[in-house]
């Protein structure tokens, strides 16, 4: 009887012990989901290209005001990023997009026109370059023409030479005037593997260098087989 009671009892006790675990387990697999959801938030992801044009330093621009053309004005983006619009101030503008640029202009005169209608035409800009530096062939600056890749970018400074490191380019990619981002780039395996989605397109600005290789910095240092016999002649 007695052994019964007890076999009673330790079957009761396991039962309640999975009901714990059962109550337990959703929250654990949350807390661990939520652990993960959080180090890949942090974990940090190269800035990816922009198609729309921002404005730069010494665009020039016609701002129009169809309905109130009194107000039409041609801009040039001053060196600290504003312009000067008549009867509004100074507006800063470098950065943004056309859209983004017309809703600025917009906010600024809101107090003088009523919902006003505005246009605005890039006259003259600064056009879009990359810089390849390093052991390329033909370092210095390119204009950034369509949609370019680093190897593409590359081949347009004439390829590497024989010192390039090609398993760790770098790319700067600048975000604003304080934070650059840096990128190593295996240019050896995209081209080996011909994963061409690991090719990163440049963005106007953006600056490839190419190091030496570990083996071009020692190769002056390396006998060659003439100085050999010349010692061995000695």
């Amino acid at each position: 009887m007695n052994s019964r009671i007890q076999i009673t009892r330790e079957r009761s006790c396991m039962i309640y012990l999975y009901i714990i675990l059962a109550a337990l387990l959703p929250t654990g697999l949350a807390l661990s989901c939520h652990a993960q959801e959080t180090a890949a938030a942090k974990e940090p992801t190269f800035a990816t290209r922009e198609p729309r044009y921002h404005i730069g330093l010494g665009d020039i621009l016609d701002v129009e005001f169809p309905l109130v053309p009194e107000f039409n004005q041609t801009v040039t983006v001053q060196p600290d990023g504003f312009i000067q619009m008549k009867s509004a101030g100074d507006i800063h503008v470098q950065g943004l997009t056309s859209p983004e640029m017309v809703e600025a202009i917009r906010a600024a005169y809101k107090k003088i026109l009523h919902d006003p209608v505005i246009a605005i035409t890039l006259k003259d800009f600064e056009k879009p370059y990359f810089t390849a530096l390093g052991k390329v062939i033909k370092p210095g600056k390119y204009d950034l023409r369509g949609d370019i890749t680093v190897t593409q970018a590359i081949a347009i400074a004439g390829g590497l030479d024989d010192a390039a490191k090609h398993s760790q380019v770098l790319l700067f990619r600048r975000l604003d005037n304080e934070r650059t981002e840096v990128k190593t780039i295996d240019v050896k395996a995209i081209l080996a593997s011909g994963k061409m989605d690991e090719d990163i397109h440049l963005r106007a600005g953006d600056m490839i260098m190419v190091p030496k290789s570990t083996f071009s910095k020692i190769r002056p240092w390396i006998p060659t087989p003439s100085m050999g016999m010349f010692m061995n002649g000695l």
